[in-house]
Parts: C-alpha cells; sequence; structure tokens
C-alpha cells in the first residue's frame, strides 16, 4: 500500500494514462516506420577497436526480446580488453514490442547489481555531453562496468520513465514508436573500477558518431 501512495506509482500512472490515451489517438493512422540498413552492416572497425566476434542472438533469446534488429558483438582495442557491444532496434512498439531494460535483464541472468547511478559523456560533435546509465553488476567473481542509454531521433534518454514519455510525443507528433536500445559492458579483470568505466566512455565517444549514421534521425 505504501508503494501506491508513492511518487513513483504516481508518476507510473501518469506515464501509463498518457501513452494509453496516446495510442488511442494514433491508433487509427498508419505508423511511419522507417527504413534502416541492417545492423549487421555497422563498422568491423570503431576508433581503435576492431571487432574480435560477431556473436547472433539465440532464438528463445530474439522470441522474448521481439527486437526488428539487433547486434552482439565483442570488440577488442589496443588495450587488448574486450568491450561487449549489444544493439536493439524496434521499428515500432504498437503492438507491446518494447526494450528490455538491463537493470531486469541482468539479474535474470544471474548478475547482482552492486552500484547504479548515471554518466555524463563528452560527445565532440554535440554541444552538450549525453547522459547515460552506468552500473556495476557482479556474477560471482567476476564485475562488469556497464553503461546503457535509449536512442531515437539523435535523442539519447537514460532513464525509463523518460524514454515513454517521448515515445508518446513522438508517436502523437510524428507517427512514429521507432527506438533503439544500446548497451557497453566492460569486464573490469585486470582493471580497477575506474579504468574500467574510462575505457567504457572512450567507446561510448568512439562508438556514438556510428550509431547516429546508423540509426533513423
Amino acid at each position: 500500500m505504501r508503494f501506491l501512495s508513492s511518487r513513483y506509482a504516481a508518476v507510473l500512472t501518469v506515464v501509463l494514462l498518457l501513452q494509453a490515451g496516446a495510442y488511442y489517438a494514433v491508433a487509427s493512422r498508419p505508423e511511419q516506420t522507417p527504413n534502416v540498413a541492417p545492423l549487421s552492416l555497422f563498422p568491423t572497425e570503431i576508433g581503435e577497436w576492431h571487432m574480435a566476434r560477431d556473436y547472433p542472438i539465440e532464438a528463445e533469446v530474439q522470441e522474448i526480446l521481439k527486437a526488428d534488429d539487433t547486434l552482439n558483438r565483442v570488440y577488442v582495442g589496443s588495450a587488448r580488453m574486450p568491450l561487449f557491444l549489444f544493439v536493439a532496434f524496434f521499428k515500432t512498439q504498437r503492438a507491446g514490442q518494447a526494450p528490455h531494460s538491463p537493470k531486469n535483464c541482468l539479474p535474470g541472468a544471474g548478475w547482482v547489481q552492486v552500484e547504479s547511478g548515471t554518466q555524463s559523456v563528452p560527445i565532440s560533435s554535440r554541444s552538450a555531453p549525453i547522459l547515460v546509465n552506468r552500473f556495476v553488476v557482479q556474477h560471482g567473481d567476476e564485475f562488469n562496468v556497464t553503461f546503457y542509454w535509449y536512442q531515437s531521433h539523435n535523442r539519447v534518454i537514460a532513464s525509463e520513465y523518460a524514454d515513454r514519455l517521448w515515445l508518446i510525443a513522438d508517436a502523437v507528433r510524428y507517427n512514429r514508436s521507432d527506438t533503439a536500445l544500446v548497451r557497453i559492458s566492460v569486464p573490469v579483470k585486470n582493471l580497477d573500477f575506474a579504468g574500467a568505466s574510462q575505457l567504457g566512455i572512450g567507446f561510448v565517444q568512439a562508438l556514438f558518431p556510428h550509431l547516429v549514421r546508423q540509426l533513423p534521425m
């Protein structure tokens, strides 16, 4: 009962009501779904990093994810430390397809969240830094520093609540509901948490211009 009277419950209720109203308003109009190049064509060279391996998404995972296209790769840079890049693109969210928050998916795979927050990342092509999620997860003796965000219309969103609100606005204004989830995981291993974070931030900075070219505006 305390949850039902909390600020988070009130915000969630407002978001769901707005989303339901927006979908009702646009449901009669055919959606504008963008044409996007396959993620398989995404560059194998990103700054100092090159692709070391491409992992296809398993059928049972794809059945749950319901993304229209995915990218799941390992990149390695000059430091010889691997970085894991995952991108899921959704052309539409009208039929219930939506990105799954890594904060929910990773614990389901046995990872325990030990730290959570946001990270400001300067991008040379943008006047202001982008704000992304940063959290640390543990599985036995292994630790990962993970960054993720939602990206649509050249917009970077960290908050799940804000992502839903922008979905409503885009559905009303542009009759579109496409979005992408971008996740980067850095194994800590021989690095400390600060070193893993810096490695991940450098990769985000090198990756971002390619994402802007790949994903629809």
